[in-house]
């Protein structure tokens, strides 16, 4: 059959994942294709031909379509962004006099927010602004998205006064500038948003301490809001480290930028460092304080938190203070691999607390405590067996550092050793955002600190350690997260330096993503998150950092306490 030029056909298609096509309009929002189809989660985006796009997106030539729902990571990103749009347009008419900042996330599902330039709102104040919100979304009312020369983008921004965007957007390096408006609201938005205001059905706000939190939706349950819960030590932990950026007159990333650029690099390495090594000793001396009825310090985080460093830091700031802690490796007490409980999907769940012989750790910990001689466990990885380990004898007095994912979950030791623990959470909560509305994820930390570390100690590439990212996110949710508010102390690994120190680092693996990969998006959004740092040469960097643990370098790599 000859081949012949011919006109364009009237109607394109797209073509499903689960091989089902539709046909329509060649021009057509990808949403009016979708909106054809029933399915349990509300579409609010869509991956066309590989790319993450907008439901607004015409499709003007036959294209593979992956609907994005609220049950995935990009579309929960989604729906979070427009709806932190919907209640910044809703605060700024009912306060303009006042400002909002959206800070933290919360373990409920929702954003930390808080007020300035007046008093907390009170709770009459907080539902007339839901009302107003609740508004809008019944008017159904479109987010129109335009590209603006980034000149137009500053003077609008000047206008308004909101220095920290303008701040931020002197270290733009392209010339334009992707705004959203709202009735007569513009903001720019770290990535896509909902066609309309119509999509934002489910949201809720409840006071704060003296804020007060947006909720949402979580992916697992999409069309439903969690009760709220209340976490006063993970916000305790956020507002010092909000603290902290005040005492370095940094607040935002625009402020970094500039700071970094001035060459205060090395006084922000140095008084951020400080400011954990002062942190360190103050827990340190609460474990001092309690070391001759809680023999057991139990350490817990997520991934990439930087649990082991800290727990040397920990070690070196008792020594100092006379007491030589015993670090006990918690993955020596798996089970044998054939014993190992299976997981919904049928296969080994190593992070499940049924993964460990608690028998056997319950018994080695009361050994210890009580001074007798122990013969330890060594875990082959290889074999997939326990081996015998070293035997030791604890000394009076000589607390027992356990660090792991379980370390605050009740259940991992018995009931008469749970008054011996002292518990301590850590994780990146990081606080400084791009500006007052653009938040930084703390996921987004973790996972740019992993991403480097595998690199380097495993060689995995950054498509490998995104791949993963999903599961280990699903752990976390399941066997930390829950658990947080145990901990009697929590330490904030966070340093407002570390983007800028990763940037360099992290920026040639992510290039190395391809287009078409699944990873592709997730490499793509964090590059785009990247770009509004300026880097830091990471020389500035101490050798006993937290951060050192996934840059490399670490002096404390190899540190441990020596046994008598």
């Amino acid at each position: 059959m000859p081949f012949k030029l011919v006109q364009p056909r009237d109607e394109v298609e797209i073509h499903l994942p689960d091989g089902r096509v539709l046909s329509g309009p060649r021009g057509a929002a990808v949403g009016e294709f979708l909106s054809a189809i029933e399915h349990d989660s509300q579409f609010v985006g869509a991956i066309i031909n590989g790319d993450l796009r907008e439901l607004t997106f015409p499709i003007t030539m036959d294209a593979r379509v992956d609907p994005v729902t609220m049950s995935t990571s990009d579309g929960t990103r989604i729906y979070r962004r427009s709806l932190a749009f919907l209640l910044e347009v809703a605060f700024e008419e009912k306060h303009p006099q006042a400002s909002l900042s959206i800070d933290h996330s919360v373990a409920s599902g929702g954003f930390y927010c808080e007020v300035k330039g007046r008093k907390p709102l009170t709770q009459p104040e907080l539902d007339a602004l839901k009302d107003s919100m609740r508004a809008l979304v019944e008017a159904d009312l479109p987010f129109e998205r335009k590209e603006v020369p980034l000149q137009e983008a500053t003077e609008y921004f000047f206008g308004r006064a909101e220095m920290d965007k303008i701040r931020l957007l002197k270290y733009r390096h392209k010339d334009y500038l992707t705004l959203y408006r709202l009735k007569n609201y513009m903001d720019y938005h770290h990535g896509y948003m909902t066609p309309s205001t119509g999509y934002l059905q489910w949201f809720d706000l409840v006071l704060a301490g003296d804020g007060f939190i947006l909720l949402y939706p979580n992916r697992q349950n999409p069309n439903e809001l969690l009760p709220t819960s209340n976490h006063p030590k993970l916000l305790a932990t956020f507002l010092q480290y909000g603290g902290w950026l005040e005492k370095l007159g940094i607040s935002n990333v625009g402020a970094l930028n500039d700071a970094l650029e001035s060459g205060r690099g090395g006084e922000i390495v140095l008084v951020s460092e400080a400011l954990h090594e002062q942190r360190l000793a103050q827990i340190a001396y609460q474990v001092a304080e309690r070391v001759n009825h809680a023999h057991l310090i139990l350490v817990s985080g997520p991934s990439s938190a930087g649990k082991t460093t800290f727990a040397k830091r920990l070690m070196v700031q008792l020594l100092a203070l006379g007491i030589s802690p015993f670090p006990l490796e918690l993955d020596n007490y798996f089970l044998p691999r054939h014993e190992t409980p299976l997981d919904e999907a049928g296969k080994p769940d190593f992070e499940a607390l049924a993964a460990l012989d608690l028998p056997l750790l319950a018994d080695h910990l009361q050994k210890m405590i009580r001074g007798e001689e122990t013969q330890l466990p060594r875990y082959n990885f290889k074999t997939g067996l326990r081996e015998e380990g070293e035997i030791i004898r604890l000394t009076r007095g000589q607390p027992i550092i356990l660090e792991g994912i379980h370390g605050l979950d009740p259940l991992l030791i018995p009931e008469n050793l749970r008054g011996e623990a002292f518990r301590i959470y850590i994780s990146a909560l990081t606080q400084l955002n791009l500006d007052r509305h653009n938040r930084i994820s703390t996921t987004d930390t973790r996972l740019l600190r992993r991403i480097v570390r595998d690199a380097r100690e495993r060689g995995y590439t950054a498509k490998q350690t995104i791949s993963r990212w999903e599961s280990v996110r699903y752990g976390e949710v399941k066997h930390i997260f829950p658990f947080q508010e145990n901990a009697d102390v929590m330490f904030n690994s966070a340093l407002v330096y570390e983007m800028a120190a990763l940037k360099p680092l992290a920026e040639p693996l992510l290039r190395q993503v391809q287009h078409g990969e699944p990873e592709f998006i997730e490499a793509k959004r964090l590059l785009a998150f990247l770009e509004w740092f300026i880097p830091l040469d990471t020389n500035f960097v101490p050798e006993t950092s937290i951060l050192r643990e996934f840059l490399g370098g670490s002096i404390l790599k190899d540190f441990t306490v020596w046994k008598k």
